[in-house]
């Protein structure tokens, strides 16, 4: 006597899954092989996915994709390690039709995501390891410290123009500014009130503070440098003129690992430095630099090239010949471009960089 099976099993088909990803929820969305199934809002747990989808469709292959935002990549991590396949895109990647535009809601932008997921259509950015993120989390927080220094000195500086304070002369050129010396002359400063002397000792309070906590970054990100993981890498970025400790380490970190780029023009392209193309027919016109691209690289990469253009006797060379028919913020892109691809052959050949070589 046949007995009926209770026991479901998709065993050998696909489920494709889009999230958007929201703080206090997660709006997803489910397709088959063949068919749509459901959408539906869930809280932002990786386990309430997975036991819907063992439920529903037990045994299948899970594959999910989100959007990179806030989020991060800590669903990206949990949800490959509870067995659904998952992919991280641009936003700016995925497919979008004019409806999909005009009427944008949160269902609509999940089942784009299964939809293309489905149909192959995604790409995934890379996911950096966890260890490289969190490191890269240090070298960006000594950068943002940076900034709000520059903004403490700004507002002393600021506060004593507003209120008439004149420099002396030993400190009336800018590159003597912050230094011990003129730290003891800012605590001696003199105004007519008690109330302006508090105001003037809170935000020198406020720049030491912030100093010393920027000092106290800049030794951890040092030692990070020193690292087994790094050192040999940065001893290579080093040896090209304008890389410094800071700037190797942040290009190393943002990098993770340079042989993910198939050739130089790979890595422009995910740096940035590379034109926007207009082509139709027999015309072709290449226009400024594309906005595409990884602006804390980028931002690197172009101070490191002013320096490296006056040091680096071919990069000099090609400066000045660049000058002659641009102007000299244009030119500095093209070194920059040639510095990038010093980088590229440092790392990926393991050999240090030669000056003067063409």
């Amino acid at each position: 006597m046949l007995m009926q099976r209770k026991e479901l099993s998709f065993e050998g088909q696909n489920i494709f899954i889009g999230i958007d990803v929201h703080l206090k929820s997660w709006t997803v969305s489910i397709f088959t092989e063949k068919l749509f199934h459901k959408t539906f809002t869930q809280p932002p747990k990786v386990e309430s996915l997975k036991k819907y989808l063992d439920f529903n469709f037990p045994n299948a292959n899970y594959y999910s994709v989100y959007e990179a935002g806030f989020s991060g990549f800590s669903a990206h991590y949990y949800l490959n390690e509870m067995g659904i396949n998952n992919i991280v895109v641009n936003p700016a990647d995925v497919p979008t039709t004019q409806k999909e535009h005009q009427q944008k809601d949160d269902p609509t932008d999940s089942k784009k995501l299964a939809r293309s997921l489905r149909s192959g259509e995604l790409s995934s950015i890379h996911v950096p390891q966890i260890a490289t993120l969190e490191a890269r989390s240090l070298v960006r927080v000594r950068s943002t410290l940076v900034k709000d220094m520059t903004r403490f000195k700004q507002r002393i500086k600021s506060f004593l123009y507003f209120h008439g304070v004149n420099y002396p002369p030993e400190f009336e050129k800018s590159v003597s500014h912050w230094s011990r010396k003129f730290m003891l002359w800012l605590k001696d400063v003199k105004l007519k009130n008690t109330a302006g002397m508090d105001a003037l000792g809170v935000l020198i309070k406020e720049a030491e503070q912030q100093r010393n906590l920027l000092l106290e970054t800049t030794r951890k990100v040092r030692e990070l440098s020193k690292s087994e993981i790094y050192s040999r890498d940065m001893k290579l970025l080093c040896s090209i003129p304008g890389i410094g400790p800071i700037a190797a380490i942040t290009l190393l970190t943002e990098l993770e690992d340079i042989t993910r780029f198939e050739n130089t023009d790979h890595l422009a392209g995910f740096v940035g430095l590379i034109p926007c193309r207009h082509s139709s027919g027999e015309k072709n016109k290449n226009g400024e630099m594309t906005f595409r691209g990884h602006e804390f690289i980028k931002r690197v990469i172009i101070e490191s090239s002013w320096i490296a253009a006056r040091r680096d006797p071919a990069l000099n060379m090609a400066f000045h010949n660049y000058a002659k028919r641009m102007e000299t913020n244009k030119a500095i892109i093209r070194i920059a471009r040639k510095v990038m691809n010093r980088i590229y052959f440092v790392l990926t050949k393991k050999q240090e960089y030669v000056m003067g070589f063409v």
